[in-house]
């Protein structure tokens, strides 16, 4: 009896379909999910896309393991013949770089003071090269990687010219499967519909070298990915993108618990906090709505020299002069000025805080929260511009 089923190239077919859209579907979720938090629980949007929370993190273990995973891919290169597999073991070094950039190679977590050209240049005050740069030059980078590596190289590896320099070179590029993700990245990243949409596009981006490095490293093993049943393959990608996720969710929770809350750090918090507001209210600086700003960044950008001269400068003599010199607060973050616009049915409010011991901000747009440290008050009390 003759069997009737799908041919062999149908299926084929088919099983490629699946499987590109569920690795496409994992990539662009994170976006979707941001989309929803922003329209529907914008508290909870703006919480998580803080330094050190779930968001940042999935980016950090996105990157971390793809670099981890292509020098895999590396290894078995080498085993296969290649003399010197240089491009895996550069998107290795450049996905493990990213990751502890992200998370400032760990000065946040352990609060050690970045060295002084960092608070000097870095817009951030943090120990990462970045920030360094101005804003236009780290978006330009951001396009060039997700266009160039993500669009540009899979639609090369095409051309039949291509192919044999590619070959040569051992160049990893992601499967042609993922270009829409990579579309959907690069034209959300030049949108910027949302705020802080940067955050969300590292994730998927970091998501991309890791599914990237997953597909290379099973088809060097299996000569073919396309082999392997799409069940397993994409609960391979399922279980990577769950594995990220997970990491990012239980390292962020973890860091909540790593809090230096020593008592006299406290307490010089709130000393250091206080000689600030004596130096507002004696209008040695001027705040104006709609400002939230880092200290440092405040008084060189907006002129408020004034606070070099008051309580706050003259507290250098008693603490580190380099933790004045920058307005960080005594564990090596720094201080932030914010002044809230008036809203219907509330007045404009300003308040002056540190991130206290958790080092990181718990405070919302209108109000001193958490562990953090600092001062409220009603603007008509301070000098405003």
């Amino acid at each position: 009896m003759m069997s009737i089923g799908v041919p062999m190239r149908s299926r084929s077919n088919v099983d490629g379909w699946r499987i590109a859209v569920v690795g496409n579907l994992l990539l662009i979720i994170p976006l979707t999910y941001a989309t929803g938090l922003h329209f529907f629980a914008p508290d909870h949007y703006y919480a998580a896309v803080q330094e050190d929370e779930y968001v940042e993190l999935s980016s950090f273990w996105a990157f971390l393991l793809a670099g981890l995973m292509f020098v895999g891919v590396a290894l078995v290169e080498r085993r296969n013949g290649r003399r010197l597999p240089w491009f895996a073991l550069g998107l290795s070094l450049f996905c493990v770089f990213v990751a502890m950039e992200e998370i400032s190679w760990g000065q946040r977590l352990i609060g050690y003071r970045p060295p002084t050209y960092f608070l000097e240049r870095n817009y951030q005050q943090e120990f990462n090269a970045h920030n360094v740069l101005a804003t236009r030059y780290r978006q330009l980078a951001m396009q060039v990687v997700i266009g160039g590596y993500g669009i540009l190289l899979p639609l090369m590896a095409l051309l039949r010219v291509a192919q044999q320099p590619f070959e040569r070179l051992g160049a990893v590029t992601p499967p042609l499967m993922f270009l829409p993700a990579f579309a959907v990245m690069l034209s959300a990243y030049v949108g910027y519909a949302l705020e802080h949409t940067g955050e969300w596009i590292e994730v998927m981006l970091g998501l991309g070298f890791l599914l990237t490095a997953d597909v290379r490293l099973h088809a060097l093993r299996t000569r073919q990915w396309r082999s392997a049943p799409p069940t397993s393959v994409t609960l391979r990608f399922l279980g990577l993108w769950v594995l990220v996720v997970g990491l990012g969710l239980s390292s962020a929770a973890a860091a909540r618990l790593i809090a230096a809350d020593s008592p006299q750090l406290v307490e010089a918090a709130r000393i250091e906090t206080d000689a600030l507001r004596h130096d507002f209210e004696a209008g040695l600086a001027h705040t104006r709505c709609g400002l939230h700003k880092r200290l440092f960044t405040f008084v060189e950008q907006y002129d408020q020299s004034g606070l070099r001269k008051g309580e706050f400068a003259a507290l250098a003599a008693q603490v580190a002069k380099e933790r004045v010199e920058f307005f960080l607060d005594p564990w090596n973050s720094p201080y932030w000025i914010r002044h809230s616009c008036a809203e219907a049915g509330t007045a404009s409010i300003v308040f002056l805080y540190s991130f206290g011991p958790n080092r990181r901000r718990d405070s919302t747009d209108r109000a001193i929260g958490g562990d953090d440290i600092g001062w409220t008050m009603q603007p008509h009390a301070l000098a405003v511009e």
